[in-house]
């Protein structure tokens, strides 16, 4: 079974409010321990941590949250189509949405935004 475009698609699929809302709650409780754990195999982090600030801005618009927050959901997931468990190929899948949402909404992550995710990975690599 290929990771694919569709695939993609479909967990980006901003979902109904109550979905959004559960993938908010879920990337708001998992996602910095997630990101300690992903560090060395994510090469982008920056913006993946940028995007995460921009998820939570309430100046972001509602579009770009939902795609951001279905994006950092299956982030924080440790089972998905390929679990993180898994030595060397765990985050592959993670890469893969991760890239395709922070492309379709780069447009919106502000310098602000970039400001905290290095700040915060300063943090978290001391």
């Amino acid at each position: 079974m290929a990771f694919d475009k569709a695939k993609i698609g479909e967990i980006l699929r901003p979902g109904s409010q109550a979905e959004q809302a559960e993938r908010e709650e879920r990337v708001r409780s998992g996602f910095f321990d997630t990101v300690r754990r992903a560090l060395r195999h994510i090469p982008f982090m920056e913006d993946v941590v940028a995007s995460y600030y921009c998820a939570i801005d309430s100046e972001t618009p509602a579009s770009t949250r939902g795609i951001l927050f279905a994006a950092l959901a299956y982030f924080v997931l440790p089972i998905d189509f390929i679990p993180d468990i898994m030595f060397g190929l765990g985050f592959t899948d993670d890469i893969a949405v991760l890239w395709a949402a922070f492309q379709a909404v780069r447009h919106n992550i502000r310098p602000e935004h970039y400001a905290r995710a290095r700040d915060t990975l300063g943090e978290i690599q001391r």
